[in-house]
């Protein structure tokens, strides 16, 4: 009997163990992503594809198949601190929007129309409410702007329609840029910031909207680090950051006629474009690990330089090098005395863009302070013409 008892205790010890190790097996399992039922109505035995956002493209996940009532259920793979953004599609219909975190299990009602409401999500609640005040401004928008077709472009009520087209897009402007501050750590802010007014026409689409962006990268780096979302987010505030930067250099390049530059020097000591004192200077783009690039400097470059550098010529040469240690031998080396710069950022100098750089070697004339686009500066002949004539 002792022994009875004590394989009795022993059992139940070890089927308790057991079971404990199943309940956690089986919570992890159903915690590892995140689980879809839903019901669509008058859709039984229909096919359900689920789609997942990857950044800026659909990929298809899976096909699921409704029962007899319309009802189906999935399970999406979500891993930790990276929440996905899925869709539910039937046919070309979409029916369902969703935010999912891991551990989320939501419930879906949904049409074959496209009307749908979802419990057990607090994230894709947001992400419904987003889209439906999307949809209310752009339905407004578009009805306002098919009155324009009817009317004569100068009339008075088309001037006003117009009027009505801007408060309507400032009013729904202001109200995503509340939405953004109201929401910092929330992914929902993400389709908020690329929502379109038009066809190529975004809502965000001024260059200080780069602050929006930055401000939103920032906040969500602190909660999803890892999230694709996030990480494509941090490239479009870069983006944005750099055009926002061009474009204040532009507006300043009205005063002085060009677009400034201030780049470093070989000891690291930043020129600035604005500063050189000389009547005509060549702005010059080139990399010292081209040995033909390097060949110019001594057979074209140099000859001409020293020509007209007593005249009024100046060189301001910049490198697009990402090895300044090249850069910096190949300057010493061939005795290039003129103004050198280089960031060390190669292709991806703002310099370059700036100047709209197509290839390199390339070169532009600033004279009296004015870019000069009727001189042709690709062969010393054509460039010694025109020093000729202007120093």
């Amino acid at each position: 009997m002792r022994n009875s008892s004590r394989f009795a205790v022993l059992a139940s010890v070890c089927f308790t163990a057991v079971l404990s190790v199943c309940m956690t097996v089986m919570f992890t399992s159903c915690s590892n992503g995140a689980r879809i039922e839903g019901v669509i109505a008058d859709a039984p035995s229909s096919d359900v594809e689920v789609r997942l956002l990857d950044v800026n493209r659909y990929t298809v996940l899976d096909t699921v198949k409704t029962d007899k009532s319309g009802a189906f259920k999935y399970k999406v793979p979500v891993e930790k601190g990276r929440p996905e953004f899925i869709y539910l599609f039937r046919g070309d219909t979409r029916i369902a929007s969703l935010l999912l975190q891991r551990g989320d299990r939501v419930k879906v009602s949904a049409d074959t129309l496209g009307n749908y409401s979802v419990t057990g999500s607090p994230e894709t609640e947001k992400l419904i409410s987003v889209e439906r005040d999307e949809a209310d401004f752009a339905a407004k928008f578009v009805a306002t702007t098919a009155r324009l077709d009817d009317l004569d472009p100068s009339s008075e009520e088309a001037v006003q329609v117009r009027r009505d087209l801007a408060k309507q897009y400032i009013a729904y402007y202001r109200s995503r840029v509340i939405y953004l501050m109201d929401n910092p750590y929330s992914l929902t802010v993400i389709p908020v910031l690329y929502q379109q007014v038009a066809e190529n026409l975004p809502l965000f689409s001024q260059p200080t909207d780069a602050i929006h962006f930055r401000n939103a990268c920032d906040s969500l780096k602190t909660v999803y680090p890892d999230s694709r979302y996030v990480k494509a987010l941090e490239e479009e505030t870069r983006r944005r950051q750099h055009l926002m930067d061009l474009n204040m250099k532009i507006q300043s390049a009205s005063e002085s006629g060009y677009p400034d530059l201030e780049l470093p020097d070989i000891r690291g000591q930043k020129v600035r474009l604005s500063s050189i004192d000389a009547k005509i200077v060549i702005v010059y783009f080139w990399t010292a690990s081209s040995a033909g690039q390097k060949m110019m400097n001594l057979d074209f470059l140099l000859p001409v330089y020293e020509t007209y550098r007593d005249k009024g010529l100046e060189i301001y040469a910049v490198s697009l090098d990402t090895d300044k240690g090249v850069w910096a031998n190949a300057v010493k080396n061939q005795k290039l005395s003129w103004v050198n710069v280089c960031d060390g950022l190669g292709t991806a100098s703002p310099a370059l863009t700036l100047y709209n750089v197509p290839s390199v070697p390339y070169a532009y004339l600033i004279k009296d302070g004015d870019l000069v686009t009727d001189a042709n500066v690709s062969d010393e002949a054509s460039l010694r013409k025109y020093l000729k004539a202007n120093l």
